[in-house]
């Protein structure tokens, strides 16, 4: 074998890897491939990669002197400590200016951590958030890419390559910050990708449960839907999902078990939002639903002390067929809001200088999430890269106002029928008590007074400015000292 002929290797042939390397490789790049079971380099060699340039090297040392310098290695394995080991196996045979790029669902902290030790050793590092599961790795994905610049600099065109193209013909791929940034970015994706899923299978209960549509119905419905407001990758494959048969001739989606797993990084979402003091509340109850869901032999004892409610629909079917889809919509901007907000937040802690337009784009192709609604979110942050807050702009008012009234039906009709609804709930929660002006938090922070003299603003004084009252007259003039976690 040549030495020093490849422009990037690639350790982790599982599915994702794999169609990394094959688009790659369509795509001008000679690639090196590594996996730990080795017997796995050869297959892919003789299978999915056979006729291609792909490289196969049966050990570290043979992949890694087979790259040209800079040498550019992408880890496409389990996110956790397999990446750190990986790493410090890669070390002894790399050098100073050379490139490592962690392309699975690590957790930030973990890609801010590895980013600071590479530098230290005149290394560099790219955490690269890379979505749209294996057709999206073969034909194009969504990739988020932070760390260092200067990596960055180095890998933009072979990434910008194999991304997904815009309707524009922008790549779904652009730098997004320092550090750990292209990973948290990545993180609040496929939180939004939870919450995303969850007001769909909401909307599929509902019409499920109360019409008693059947699935080839539900694969019109959605279909219908995807032709319009709510045209994603998401309900298109939802469409897909209801009209699959089973060997049977009979809906699949039927047979499956209602018990959801999950990888973890939605939970990071949330608790990132709970860090940060930003009520992301739509992607933590996705998370929560998908716990309860898991509790399925507790669920069949209680279902039978409580037994779901007989009572049948009885008023316009096509009316609440159109308020479901409004549901779906406004709940669905309400997560996009709050996501948002995060990165803002997130920004702001860690002093990234993130491109809100620049990450609608990359989530318009290629990724889960991937929806023509994104287009306008890009247009509101273009327009004014300091926007506050998604509510305030004019598309995204008119459509809340178009969909409030269907939307506050289908949470009247979820609860007189018992069908569960956490995320269209919090949604509407969510948009109530942020265009409400004074909310009974006045009241919270008089009891916070009260039993542990933790002070309080007035509204007749300036912010900044904090109380105490002696409530019982006994409590003396102490107080605690003032923060917010």
């Amino acid at each position: 074998m040549s030495e020093q002929v490849a422009d990037i290797g690639l350790i982790g042939l599982a599915v994702m890897g794999q169609n990394l390397v094959l688009n790659m490789n369509d795509n001008g790049y000679k690639v090196v491939v590594f996996n730990r079971t080795v017997a796995k380099v050869d297959a892919f060699l003789e299978g999915a990669a056979k006729g291609t340039e792909v490289i196969g090297a049966h050990s570290l040392e043979e992949f890694i002197k087979t790259l040209k310098r800079p040498r550019k290695v992408m880890l496409m394995i389990r996110a956790g400590s397999s990446v750190d080991d990986m790493i410090e196996e890669c070390l002894p045979y790399l050098e100073k200016g050379d490139i490592i790029i962690d392309g699975g669902n690590s957790h930030f902290p973990d890609t801010q951590r590895r980013y600071e030790m590479l530098e230290s050793k005149g290394m560099h590092f790219l955490g690269a958030g890379v979505s749209g599961g294996e057709e999206g790795a073969r034909h194009g994905p969504s990739i988020m890419p932070g760390g260092s610049i200067e990596a960055w600099k180095e890998l933009k065109p072979l990434l910008q390559a194999i991304a997904a193209k815009s309707d524009d013909g922008e790549p779904c791929c652009d730098w997004v910050g320092e550090g750990g940034a292209g990973h948290y970015v990545k993180m609040v994706h496929n939180g939004i990708e939870y919450g995303d899923m969850q007001i769909i299978c909401e909307s599929y209960d509902l019409l499920r449960s109360k019409l008693k549509l059947s699935p080839a119905q539900l694969s019109d419905i959605f279909h219908e839907w995807n032709q319009g407001d709510l045209s994603s990758y998401l309900i298109e494959i939802t469409s897909n999902v209801f009209k699959f048969l089973d060997e049977d001739k009979t809906p699949l989606v039927d047979k499956i078990l209602d018990v959801a797993m999950q990888k973890g990084t939605g939970k990071w979402t949330a608790t990132s939002a709970l860090d940060l003091g930003i009520p992301v509340t739509l992607i933590g109850e996705a998370v929560f639903a998908r716990c309860l869901s898991s509790l399925k032999e507790q669920r069949q004892v209680v279902a039978k002390i409580f037994p779901e409610s007989e009572k049948e629909f009885s008023g316009d079917a096509k009316q609440l067929i159109s308020d479901i889809k409004d549901a779906l919509y406004a709940s669905k901007i309400i997560s996009y809001v709050q996501g948002f907000m995060l990165l803002k937040s997130a920004a702001a802690e860690m002093k990234w200088d993130l491109n809100y337009g620049g990450i609608a784009l990359m989530w318009r192709g290629g990724c889960i999430i991937r929806s023509a609604f994104l287009g306008e979110i890009k247009k509101a942050f273009e327009s004014n890269p300091n926007l506050e807050n998604l509510l305030m702009v004019k598309f995204f008012e008119d459509a809340i106002k178009k969909a409030e009234a269907g939307w506050r039906r289908v949470l009247s009709h979820s609860a007189e029928f018992g069908i569960p609804t956490p995320c269209f709930s919090t949604a509407l929660s969510f948009f109530d008590g942020f265009r409400r002006e004074r909310l009974p938090a006045n009241l919270l922070q008089g009891l916070r007074d009260y039993f542990g003299a933790h002070t309080y603003e007035r509204i007749d004084k300036k912010r900044g400015e904090y109380f105490h009252t002696n409530w019982t007259g006994t409590g003396g003039s102490t107080s605690s000292s003032t923060y917010s976690v």
